[in-house]
């Protein structure tokens, strides 16, 4: 199972599912000056709400949780990728 992490100004955030739309929420924010977007939760709640702004350090990262048991036992490392997102670099 694939989980994706968001670390807004050193803080992880895990989320469930796609999030292509979530991104381009941040990046309008971004874009806009500064605005609030709401983060999911990773199994039920309301979520949080973050106020993103121009200068704000925001990385992606994609991890797999679910792992293959016998790669794992081979000595495997399991795959963490993580994006950094320059688009917002210079708003």
């Amino acid at each position: 199972m694939i989980v994706n992490r968001l670390t807004v100004d050193g803080k992880d955030y895990f989320l469930p599912g796609s999030v292509t739309e979530l991104r381009e929420k941040i990046k309008n924010a971004i874009q806009a000056g500064g605005d609030y977007v709401n983060i999911p939760p990773l199994r039920s709640g309301p979520g949080i709400d973050i106020l993103f702004s121009p200068g704000m350090p925001v990385v992606w990262s994609q991890i797999d949780v679910g792992g293959d048991p016998i790669a794992e036992a081979d000595g495997a490392e399991v795959s963490e990728s993580s994006i950094d997102d320059d688009t917002f670099d210079g708003l």
